[in-house]
């Protein structure tokens, strides 16, 4: 069989299987099947209700991990969809199918690539790896970061780390994401006291109390980004007060926020500046924090050099780096001192109906990252 019809063909295997988050309804098997005939050692690592699995290739030297997620969204009603979302359909050259292109064709292009790279490589030092998960979709609380905290415990380490998040915009391999953003979530609380509009004097308006507030934090300069970050943004993101009645004065308002930030804050120093403006306006309100990740980076170097080499081989196209979009399980990972980047499909259709990907991608794709692993552990 041809690239082509290998990475195709497995593609459409693991879409033919339903993994909505946090199910992963037998695609680890096939991957771990394919992996353990390369002479991979698989680990499975179930967490909660998530299945995970660890795979290694080699024992010693720097480490190159494929990281990714079998899990997919809801398709939604399939009646929307020009065919069954999880029965995989060709069509004028884009294969259909829920997980298409987030990321069960990256995952099969990762499959490929180390089958093409070990028929024609054996690097004497150097290992490959393969972190998969089946939350990713979800709450993120039993599947990444389990398996890090797993593999800090087996004292293995990751050098380079390639996530098959699809960070392509117009064609494939034009954007490779190098970092990403932090993202910190607050619920609060704000606090008045209800009472007759014709009678203000013995209410507080809760609503009337923040907008001041409320206005200061949105129209805040909260930083001018970086290198490789852009400004830092606050987004109100929903606001509730009242009863539903146009005479009385609300006694609370529930509010949710949203920052996506640079690496010029923390995320400490987001929560101290929301409280500070606060106080300073006398609002009394409890508030709920959750972080999603903190931002972080990988700086130009032998992983960044071995993608925009091999994306240039392959497809002809000068990559750029970018920070841009939400969060993914490379939070996770980056922390522990990996080189770590994004590199996938198109993204266009990613949780929409008819995800689709383009059927000559995902052979480019394998390419690409066979290129990586030449480059980085060597072509002995």
């Amino acid at each position: 069989m041809s690239d082509t019809e290998r990475t195709l063909a497995l593609a459409c295997e693991l879409i033919t299987r339903a993994s909505v988050t946090p199910e992963d309804a037998g695609c680890q098997t096939l991957m771990m099947q394919r992996l353990e005939a390369l002479g991979f050692h698989c680990t499975p690592l179930p967490f909660g209700d998530t299945q995970n699995f660890w795979a290694q290739w080699g024992t010693g030297g720097p480490l190159l991990a494929f990281a990714g997620h079998t899990d997919v969204v809801p398709p939604g009603p399939d009646s929307e969809w020009a065919s069954d979302p999880f029965v995989p359909s060709i069509r004028d050259g884009l294969l259909y199918g829920r997980g298409a292109a987030d990321m069960k064709g990256s995952l099969a292009a990762m499959i490929v690539a180390c089958e093409d790279f070990l028929a024609n490589h054996r690097p004497q030092e150097g290992r490959i790896g393969f972190l998969i998960t089946s939350d990713e979709e979800g709450p993120a609380t039993h599947g990444t970061v389990k398996v890090m905290e797993w593999l800090a415990e087996q004292d293995i380490n990751i050098d380079y780390c390639i996530v098959g998040e699809p960070s392509s915009n117009e064609v494939l391999g034009d954007t490779i994401k190098n970092g990403r953003r932090g993202s910190l979530n607050g619920a609060l609380k704000i606090h008045g006291r209800q009472g007759h509009v014709a009678y203000p004097q013995h209410a507080d308006n809760p609503l009337h109390r923040a907008l001041p507030a409320l206005g200061e934090l949105i129209t805040r300069q909260w930083d001018q980004g970086n290198a490789y970050f852009p400004a830092t943004s606050f987004q109100i993101t929903n606001l509730h007060t009242g009863t539903g009645a146009t005479n009385v004065i609300p006694g609370h308002v529930d509010l949710l926020l949203n920052f996506r930030f640079s690496t010029e804050q923390t995320s400490e120093s987001l929560r101290k500046a929301v409280q500070e403006t606060l106080a300073a306006h006398s609002v009394t309100a409890d508030i709920q924090w959750n972080l999603s990740g903190e931002p972080f980076i990988t700086a130009e170097g032998e992983l960044t050099r071995a993608c925009h080499a091999a994306v240039l081989e392959v497809t002809g196209v000068e990559t750029r780096l970018s920070t841009s979009g939400g969060t993914s399980d490379g939070r996770f990972i980056a922390p522990y001192g990996a080189q770590l980047v994004e590199l996938g499909p198109i993204n266009a259709s990613i949780h929409r109906v008819n995800e689709h990907v383009r059927v000559a991608d995902l052979p480019k794709l394998a390419a690409m990252y066979e290129g990586i692993l030449r480059r980085l552990l060597g072509e002995t």
